[in-house]
């Protein structure tokens, strides 16, 4: 059935309409819009910039309960082991600096938690697939 001079809006119109998504016929973005291209580049931009590590809650109270004090020295080696690791597609890793043990999130640029060598039971580290020895 084939409806000539229909008085129905299209899909696109409605979406318009009731999701107020800012875009053109066309697809692109209306006057005033974000494109994707634009908030994909905001994204990837803020990514280069975190390139610190931060602390989970989990791992911040290790870190206290075992009285660990990093120094700022230990904190730049542990975003290089981080960085190392996300450069050969670690997603979660053992990272070694000086006698201290980390398990970090690569992706999420999360130390999961924290222990120093006496801690460490056994030196058995598991759910990881990779480390790196700073």
């Amino acid at each position: 059935m084939k409806i000539q001079g229909s008085s129905f809006p299209s899909i696109e119109q409605l979406q318009d309409q009731y999701l107020k998504t800012g875009r053109s016929r066309d697809g692109a973005p209306a006057p005033g819009g974000i494109s994707f291209q634009d908030i994909l580049s905001k994204k990837t931009d803020g990514m280069e910039e975190s390139l610190e590590v931060r602390f989970s809650k989990h791992a911040a109270n290790r870190l206290t309960d075992r009285n660990i004090e990093l120094t700022e020295e230990q904190v730049e080696r542990l975003n290089l082991g981080a960085a190392k690791a996300s450069e050969k597609g670690i997603k979660e890793s053992l990272v070694m600096v000086d006698s201290l043990a980390f398990i970090v999130s690569v992706p999420n640029q999360t130390v999961i938690t924290a222990m120093d060598q006496a801690e460490a039971d056994e030196n058995v580290f598991t759910n990881i697939d990779g480390a790196v020895i700073i």
